[in-house]
């Protein structure tokens, strides 16, 4: 009996970690990037909770463990960099600093590296189209080719693009009224190995972090109305950040200098939450970022990898017994689906609430960085605040 072919398209997070369990559950796997080669740029990301037991599962938690940015907790600080709120670096996994904190690229390379030969790994190519039966799911890549494969699974990022294409009615897209721009900086010998945030006046929000590679990544923030802003050029989108940041204080002149200096890795989201009314549609199925990425909730990870392990376990079960690939999908949305919502939902107004516009709305949210940074209350502002909620037992997968 042949092996069930399957495509998995993006090769970050969610992606390798599903290439690396189905190909152990029986299945002949493609992992699809579209990206002409590996990335290894990106932010800082971290895991927590339950990502961390999946890392457990895959084996390569130490190996993580070797290449953490380093950062020793978060500051809040004033208009002159002095600090005014501190929280060290968590060892539960809930504060701001999470106990594993690492850059995306190298966390997406230790993933990609776990995926066996036997996986066909591509670059440089996207779907374009799929043609769906009872039978099987004919892809259309953007190269031309047409191939059949048994289950295509997303695993791609907010703005996926095969998502947009073939879950149009069933995606609703929930605007925060934020936009975000990153990018990395040179790193200076004033430079700590604490997160600094700052938050200025007029909706605007700067911070800076260390990394493991000698260099500082960084982020500007400000509130605003959907306005195109993401889709305009580099320099256009510099020339706008210029002005919107003009005084706005503390480091925002060096960090805009060092998002010019270094303009292949600036970029620019939305802070809006991807809401997938259902996450399958016969033989094509979402996972990670594609089915409910939002802005920075430090959760995407974490959720990206508990995805992808639940996901090829349950299709795990269809190659030795009664259940159907309708069937794990099912379990796999009913297991993640309320934690999904939770640990990637924002309050109502959150997002502008870390934005504030007034000085009384600057003055608020500094006060309640001091109140929670003070020790008695650290434990319960992270415990009530930031911990995840609706967590799923992990299953234990044979196949796996």
């Amino acid at each position: 009996m042949s092996r069930p072919r399957v495509l998995v398209t993006g090769a970050s997070v969610a992606g390798p970690t599903l290439a690396w369990g189905l190909t152990r559950a029986g299945f002949d796997v493609t992992l699809l990037e579209r990206s002409a080669e590996q990335r290894q740029t990106g932010q800082n990301i971290d895991v927590r909770g339950i990502g961390k037991d999946v890392l457990d599962r895959l084996g390569v938690r130490s190996i993580v463990m070797q290449h953490l940015t380093g950062e020793a907790g978060t500051r809040y600080v004033e208009r002159d960099g002095k600090p005014y709120a501190e929280f060290p670096k968590s060892t539960t996994g809930d504060g701001p600093t999470a106990e594993i904190e690492i850059l995306r690229g190298r966390f997406s390379r230790i993933l990609v590296d776990l995926v066996p030969d036997s996986v066909d790994l591509r670059y440089g190519d996207f779907i374009i189209g799929v043609q769906q039966t009872s039978d099987v799911a004919e892809v259309t890549f953007d190269s031309g080719a047409t191939e059949r494969f048994d289950l295509v699974i997303v695993a791609e990022g907010r703005s996926s693009r095969t998502r947009r294409i073939l879950f149009v009615e069933e995606t609703e897209l929930r605007d925060f009224g934020v936009t975000i721009t990153y990018g990395t900086i040179d790193r200076t010998p004033e430079d700590t190995e604490y997160w600094d945030w700052y938050t200025g006046t007029r909706g605007r929000v700067a911070s800076i972090r260390p990394d493991n590679e000698g260099t500082i990544r960084a982020s500007m923030s400000f509130e605003s109305e959907p306005m195109g802003f993401e889709t305009l050029p580099v320099e256009a989108q510099l020339h706008v950040l210029r002005a919107r940041f003009r005084d706005a204080g503390w480091q925002t002149s060096r960090i805009l200098d060092g998002f010019d200096a270094r303009r292949d890795e600036f970029y620019v989201q939305r802070m809006e939450q991807v809401v997938v009314s259902r996450w399958s549609k016969g033989r094509v199925v979402l996972v990670g970022d594609a089915a409910w990425g939002s802005g920075p909730t430090g959760m995407g990870t974490t959720l990206a990898l508990a995805g992808g392990y639940i996901l090829a376990g349950e299709l795990g079960k269809t190659l030795n017994g009664p259940t159907t690939h309708h069937d794990a999908f099912g379990e796999y949305e009913r297991l993640l689906r309320r934690y999904a919502d939770s640990a990637q939902g924002l309050p109502a107004g959150g997002a502008r609430l870390l934005h504030p516009s007034t000085r009384l709305g600057r003055a608020g949210i500094q006060t309640l960085h001091r109140v929670t940074s003070a020790k008695p209350l650290q434990r319960f502002a992270e415990k009530h605040l930031t911990s995840e909620k609706h967590v799923p037992a992990l299953p234990a997968y044979e196949a796996l």
